[in-house]
């Protein structure tokens, strides 16, 4: 086995030649690449060796002779420690690039270049854009703390202001963290499972401007909650409803099963494109609803409806696509695996008076196999899949009902290139550029929307 030409705590001097998908520099010797965070193509950096393993190691800058020109000023170290904006020290613009660069490169490596990618749909506020924040809460020196933890580790790092959550958001979780510790609240310790707090949830709507606060709690009963409860509304008179989730488990999801609401029914409202949703604590909710409108917009231009198709919406969370192509179909079909979604799907259907929208409990390929027995003929499929993309049998689910058009929102360009590529082999083309659009800026996502025609013939 051949060594790395690079120890742990070793210092050298190198030019940083390109950039990771993750957004870290990349800076070589002898062809072995050392993975160096805040660190940009064309600086020269000092660093230390962090870790050497057999084909790439990781270093960190201890001193940096230039600034690339693609550098913005006035970074906060502790966005890029927690993960919060691992790309906040590039410029915005070069941030589009970077984005819409991926998607490229995933395209060459698998031979489908003759696909474009239209440039990325940024954001002019590129900042203060999360309508949803779970925040972690702890104690530091006895004192209860909001903040995060620093990447890769369990290490609490206190924090007010999070860079890309809306700014109110921000406030309601210090008045909430200042009333906690007047009623010297505990925060849950890991190691000895004890505290009550864990995290602070703070929901609020874009248009709206409602909020939700959930208290995620270890313990079943919040000492004093009436008057706590009491107190958060008087000190945040847009707090619409106060939640208390438990969660008794020593796990790293947030959320509990049991939840009891404390104030208010449990709910806010909020509109995207016009159509109004109610949001539970549980709800699936896109969290940037600038670019998520943008998003939908692209989708509904993607469909060309006329008000005679019929829509297949496979992955439909709350109904939030599919009540935005009721508009414009005959009648949408739409399939989520969360019943809960599905039963907030209903609910947003009856609030917008939409009766064209059908929602259905299950996996979009045992939907699509009924459907397609029950002689439904989609005229366009819609997917807006997690980040592991589309499961074989989706895309052969999707194919039997042969669809003229495929309309796929991804949130992660390998999944998509690579469900391209199988589409393409069953008789699908990409027919316009891909159109990448910003939904995190600060950080290295990248949502798209690919729209697929079947080919004729096939």
């Amino acid at each position: 086995m051949s060594k790395p030409p690079v120890t742990k705590n070793q210092k050298l001097t190198l030019t940083i030649s390109d950039l990771t998908y993750q957004g870290m520099g990349v800076g070589k010797v002898d062809h072995y690449p050392l993975f160096i965070e805040d660190a940009l193509p064309d600086e020269v950096v000092d660093i230390t060796v962090m870790k050497a393993s057999k084909n790439y190691g990781f270093a960190k800058v201890i001193n940096r002779h230039n600034d690339s020109p693609l550098r913005t000023a006035g970074i906060n170290k502790t966005y890029t420690q927690t993960g919060i904006a691992p790309l906040q020290h590039l410029k915005y613009d070069a941030q589009l690039s970077f984005k819409r660069n991926q998607v490229v490169e995933l395209l060459k490596k698998s031979h489908l270049e003759e696909i474009e990618v239209a440039p990325v749909l940024g954001m002019d506020e590129p900042v203060h854009y999360r309508n949803k924040a779970q925040v972690p809460v702890r104690m530091v020196k006895n004192q209860l703390e909001t903040g995060f933890f620093k990447k890769n580790s369990h290490n609490f790092v206190p924090m007010e202001d999070y860079l890309i959550q809306d700014e109110r958001i921000d406030e309601v979780i210090k008045s909430v963290r200042n009333i906690l510790r007047k009623y010297m609240i505990s925060a849950y310790d890991e190691k000895t499972h004890k505290g009550v707090v864990r995290h602070i949830i703070v929901r609020r709507g874009y248009y709206s401007h409602e909020v939700m606060v959930v208290l995620v709690t270890r313990a079943k009963k919040i000492p004093e909650s009436d008057e706590i409860v009491d107190e958060i509304l008087k000190a945040c008179p847009d707090v619409r409803t106060v939640v208390q989730n438990v969660n008794q488990e020593k796990t790293n999801v947030i959320l509990g099963k049991t939840e009891k609401i404390l104030a208010g029914d449990g709910r806010i409202t909020d509109s995207l494109n016009g159509i109004n949703f109610e949001i539970s604590a549980h709800s699936f909710y896109q969290v940037n609803s600038i670019q998520t409108e943008k998003i939908y917009q692209k989708v509904v231009e993607a469909a060309e409806l006329t008000g005679k198709e019929t829509v297949i919406d496979a992955y439909c969370g709350i109904g939030t696509i599919s009540l935005n192509l009721a508009q414009k179909a005959a009648k949408v079909y739409g399939v989520e695996i969360v019943p809960e979604a599905i039963a907030d799907a209903k609910k947003n259907a009856t609030v917008n008076d939409i009766n064209n929208a059908t929602f259905e409990v299950g996996t979009a390929s045992e939907w699509m196999s009924k459907w397609s027995e029950d002689g439904i003929k989609p005229d366009v499929v819609v997917f807006d899949p997690p980040r592991k993309g589309l499961e074989p049998e989706v895309i052969n689910s999707t194919v039997k009902l042969s669809p003229e058009k495929i309309v796929y929102v991804s949130c992660n360009p390998a999944t998509l290139v690579r469900d391209i590529q199988l589409f393409t082999e069953q008789g699908y083309q990409v027919v316009k550029p891909i159109q990448p659009v910003d939904q995190f800026p600060m950080t290295t996502h990248i949502e798209s929307v690919t729209v697929l025609k079947r080919v004729a013939g096939k």
